[in-house]
């Protein structure tokens, strides 16, 4: 038996999906399969494909040959009643040495916010961050400095330093480009409108660190 036919589920003799479904069908198990961190059973890919167990159990075995160890770097695996894709055991020293790396911490909701206003209001300064937010940004603009986020973007009128996102930054996000931002693109504001809500974010800031006080 080859290595192919032992790691391959043990289907019986199912029907096959439609030829014109099949392609799509195995697609999205796969897909099913590299999003869910858990094993799942032929029942619930049925049951998200909106499918019959039997074509799931086709298409499992279609996965099941084009996974087969020694092919890739990523092979079909049953655990606890349930089939997962996995990296093949030979991958195993690069994959320690990869996520023996540092990783990057998450954003705390002060950097969160700090983040989100430098996003959309870019270029902008750490004394508007402050006005907006009620509080100060330094230590939050500090950290998003030492984690390359964002970086320095000339001065203002006034002389201060002025902050705008980076390369980082989109990468963490998956944006190709600051465009992909979720609403500003659909929203697409004049000038006159962006003075303006910045204008009211300013007094809601203010009006925040007032409550506060």
């Amino acid at each position: 038996m080859s290595d192919a036919e032992a790691h391959a589920p043990a289907l019986g003799a199912p029907s096959p999906p439609e030829p014109e479904q099949a392609p799509s069908l195995v697609r999205t198990v796969e897909a099913l399969l590299f999003l869910s961190s858990d094993p799942l059973s032929p029942a619930e890919l049925a049951d998200a494909c909106e499918s019959g167990e039997g074509a799931v159990q086709a298409a499992l075995a279609v996965l099941a040959d084009q996974y087969a160890p020694g092919r890739r770097g990523v092979t079909l695996r049953e655990l606890g009643g349930g089939w997962t894709l996995a990296s093949d055991p030979d991958t195993e020293d690069a994959a320690r040495r990869l996520f023996s790396r540092p990783r990057a911490a998450t954003l705390s909701p002060a950097q969160a916010e700090t983040l989100a206003i430098v996003a959309y209001l870019q270029p902008v300064s750490r004394p508007e961050i402050t006005r907006i937010r009620g509080v100060s940004a330094d230590s939050a603009s500090a950290t998003l400095l030492d984690r390359g986020l964002i970086e320095e973007a000339g001065h203002s009128q006034f002389g201060a330093v002025l902050y705008r996102t980076t390369t980082q930054f989109l990468k963490l996000f998956g944006l190709r480009s600051l465009d992909e931002l979720p609403d500003v693109a659909r929203w697409d504001p004049t000038p006159e409108e962006q003075a303006e809500l910045r204008e009211r974010l300013l007094r809601a800031g203010e009006a925040r660190a007032g409550g506060a006080a």
